[in-house]
C-alpha cells in the first residue's frame, strides 16, 4: 500500500535569510529564521499541497532541532524517520537577500550524519517518489546511506527525483560530485537543474542541447532545465522538447526556495498524471507566488484551487 507520496532524504536546517535586499552576507545586519533544506522544502511544499510527504533526514538535540520539528508537524510532513542522535548541533545557512541567485554561508553540522537504517525496505515500499538533491550527496555518510537507498528504490519500482543543485562551494571535489551524481542518475530519476547549477557543474557555459545530450546519455529519460527570466525546458525521451515561457512577476522578494517550489509542484502533478505541460504550468506557479514571499509558500493562498484553475 502506497500511503507515502513523497520520501524526501537529505539536508534538514535552519535559513537565515538577510533582512535587507540585495546586500551581501559581509553587508546584512540582520537575518530571519526559516525552516531550510531542499529536500525539506519539498516536503512541507508537497504536504500542503495536500501530499503524504516524509523526510528523512537529521538534526540536532538543541532548540533549533525542536523548531524545526514544530515547523513540520504544524505542515503535517512525517517526522518519524528524522534522526537527532549525532552528537552535532543543527545545522545553518546564511543567506543573502536578492532577486537574483542568493550569497550564502553554510554551517553544517548535523544534516549530513543519515543512519542507513532509517531506510527500511517497507519505507522504500510504501513511497511513491525518493526524492533528493545535490547538496544531500555532498558528504558522507548521507552520500552512502542515500545512494543505497536509491538502489533498494529502484529495484522495488519506486520513480526517483533529484534537485541537482551542485555548488563548489558545498562540494568542491568536482569529480567526486560527478561520480555520485552518475550513480544516482543511473537509476532514470526525473532531473531539475537550474542555468546556474549547470555552470557550476560544468565549471562553465554549456547550450541547451548540450546540457539534455549529456544527461540523456547518462540515463535520464525527463530533464527539466529552468532558466529564471527566460522560462523553462523539459526534454523527455518520449515528448521531446517542451518549452514554456517564465511568468511575469512586477516585485520579487526573495528568490529563496523557488526551485524547491517549482520542484513540488512538478513532483505533485506527476503524482496525479497530468502531461509534462501541465506539470510545468503548475511548477512556474508556484515558484511565482514563492518568489512573492518571504519564506516558505504563505498560508493565505489556497495552492490546491489555483492549481485546479490551471488544468
Amino acid at each position: 500500500m502506497k500511503t507515502i507520496d513523497i520520501l524526501c532524504l537529505g539536508e534538514i536546517l535552519i535559513d537565515f535569510i538577510g533582512h535587507e535586499k540585495n546586500a551581501s552576507i559581509s553587508e546584512t545586519k540582520n537575518y530571519h529564521r526559516f525552516l531550510g533544506g531542499s529536500p525539506t522544502n519539498v516536503a512541507v511544499n508537497a504536504a500542503r499541497l495536500g501530499l503524504q510527504a516524509a523526510l528523512v533526514a537529521s538534526c540536532g538535540k538543541d532548540g533549533l532541532g525542536d523548531f524545526i520539528l514544530d515547523k513540520l508537524k504544524e505542515d503535517k510532513v512525517l517526522t518519524s524517520f528524522i534522526s537527532r542522535e549525532s552528537g552535532l548541533p543543527t545545522s545553518i545557512i546564511l543567506v543573502s537577500k536578492s532577486q537574483e541567485t542568493p550569497d550564502f554561508t553554510a554551517y553544517r553540522e548535523a544534516d549530513s550524519i543519515i543512519p542507513e537504517t532509517l531506510i527500511t525496505d517497507d519505507l522504500l515500499k510504501s513511497s511513491k517518489i525518493y526524492h533528493t538533491t545535490c547538496f544531500a550527496l555532498s558528504k558522507n555518510p548521507a552520500r552512502n546511506t542515500i545512494l543505497k537507498g536509491a538502489k533498494k528504490a529502484s529495484n522495488l519500482g519506486l520513480q526517483l527525483s533529484i534537485d541537482l543543485n551542485y555548488s563548489e562551494k558545498i562540494w568542491p571535489n568536482r569529480a567526486e560530485a560527478k561520480e555520485a551524481i552518475r550513480e544516482y542518475l543511473s537509476y532514470n530519476p526525473l532531473l531539475k537543474l537550474s542555468i546556474d547549477d549547470c555552470y557550476r557543474y560544468f565549471d562553465g557555459h554549456k547550450t541547451d542541447q548540450e546540457i539534455f545530450e549529456y544527461f540523456h546519455a547518462l540515463g535520464v529519460s525527463t530533464i527539466c532545465l529552468t532558466k529564471g527570466k527566460d522560462g523553462v525546458t523539459v526534454s523527455d525521451g518520449d515528448s521531446g522538447l517542451i518549452h514554456q515561457d517564465a511568468l511575469k512577476i512586477s516585485d520579487i522578494k526573495d528568490v529563496t526556495g523557488a526551485g524547491d517550489a517549482f520542484w513540488a509542484g512538478f513532483l505533485y502533478a506527476q503524482i496525479q498524471n497530468k502531461t509534462l505541460t501541465q506539470s510545468i504550468s503548475i511548477a512556474q506557479k508556484l515558484a511565482a507566488i514563492k518568489l512573492q514571499n518571504v519564506g516558505r509558500l504563505p498560508d493565505i493562498v489556497g495552492l490546491k484551487s489555483i492549481i485546479n484553475d490551471l488544468v
